[in-house]
């Protein structure tokens, strides 16, 4: 995925059609506990519903506590709103939760970031170009291993991307290697290390590592590691299941590379598409605490920290950087936050911090077509 100017496209998975302009409106509800600390936080969540966002749900933690706020709906045929407890794909925001664990062994002397590929996956990397003996964990973790991206394949988007292979494979269970071998069928984007680009192969892959390293699935090493000790009561790994636990909202796409025509509701669907690289479930104030914990020092040593906070710049976006799994990004008035961005059928989200872990935002918008993250994340952190 090529990156753009601000963190939210930079990243969002190429599991969902592109956020643009929507010509449509939906219903939009007053926030809930506004203040004006997060005036200007409101006024831009009720702006997406204005664009054409179905409904948004957002959650803000700073020194002053923590707010909420809600807008539009979150069930169009029944008009139900939105509510700040909702829980929601989170797709490549599971990125930073797979990343830290890869760290927490590294920090265990279980694996070492400058392992290749081949080390724990032998033969695995292989085919037209691709050779796990060049590529490192490291380069998996900061997308500079060159690896394809399986969702840029075309068939991969015929079936899983477009409304006629969706509604038929929406229930498809694929397996971290098969999802590997879409990609071994084309060549890589570069040779390890020389360049940067956004490849959802190299989460599938890194996940696959942590299963060689415990004998655990990704996800079990996740809730051990992660979700438990934070007591993330909303955050889960879902494997194969195909529902989101409530409370929860409907999603909704296009299912289809415009903001116009039909909308599909696409809540239901088997999350094994985007494995390690997409596949959790969570809520707002679950990933303001996650990111919180994170950054402050709670999941990683110091050092382990540092490695992950080591950015690769992208050329052209001198706003942005990308460490192991976490997004530096420049705002306009000069903040600093970490976090990822996700994107998957119906749903987009993102959750920021603050480098010292203090002032956090996490938001989400059931709608694939409209609106835009980066405004709320500038109105948080930027508003007056």
């Amino acid at each position: 995925m090529r990156a753009r100017t601000t963190l939210v496209a930079a990243t969002a998975v190429a599991l969902t059609t592109a956020l643009t302009t929507a010509l449509t409106t939906a219903l939009a509800a007053p926030a809930l506990a506004a203040t004006d600390d997060h005036a200007a936080t409101g006024t831009a969540v009720r702006a997406a519903v204005a664009a054409g966002v179905p409904g948004v749900t957002a959650t803000a933690q700073d020194r002053r506590g923590t707010w909420s706020t809600t807008a539009g709906v979150g069930n169009l045929r029944t008009g139900a709103p939105r509510s700040a407890e909702d829980r929601y794909r989170v797709a490549s925001i599971t990125k930073t939760f797979v990343a830290t664990v890869v760290l927490q062994l590294e920090a265990e002397g279980r694996l070492s970031l400058d392992d290749t590929v081949d080390t724990w996956l032998p033969g695995v990397v292989r085919g037209h170009g691709h050779d796990g003996r060049r590529i490192t964990l490291r380069q998996l973790l900061n997308h500079t291993s060159g690896i394809y991206d399986y969702t840029s394949d075309p068939e991969f988007t015929t079936r899983y991307l477009l409304a006629d292979g969706f509604l038929k494979h929406r229930n498809d269970t694929r397996t971290p290697g098969e999802l590997v071998g879409i990609a071994m069928a084309h060549g890589p984007d570069f040779t390890p290390g020389t360049s940067w680009s956004y490849s959802n192969t190299n989460y599938v892959l890194a996940g696959m590592v942590i299963e060689k390293a415990t004998g655990h699935g990704f996800g079990q090493e996740i809730e051990r590691r992660v979700i438990e000790p934070l007591r993330l009561r909303a955050t889960s790994v879902p494997g194969t299941r195909s529902t989101v636990p409530s409370p929860s909202s409907r999603a909704y796409s296009k299912l289809a590379p415009t903001a116009e025509g039909r909308t599909y509701d696409v809540t239901r669907l088997n999350p094994s598409l985007a494995s390690a690289a997409g596949e959790m479930i969570s809520s707002s104030a679950d990933l303001n605490r996650f990111y919180s914990a994170l950054l402050r020092g709670r999941l990683l040593p110091p050092q382990q920290l540092k490695e992950m906070k080591t950015t690769v710049r992208l050329d052209g976006v001198p706003n942005l950087s990308y460490g192991l799994g976490l997004m530096d990004q420049t705002l306009s008035c000069g903040v600093h936050v970490w976090g990822h961005t996700g994107g998957i059928h119906g749903s987009a989200s993102v959750a920021t911090t603050t480098a010292d872990g203090r002032h956090s935002l996490a938001l989400n918008f059931n709608g694939d077509w409209a609106g835009d993250l980066n405004q709320v994340l500038e109105a948080e952190y930027c508003g007056d």
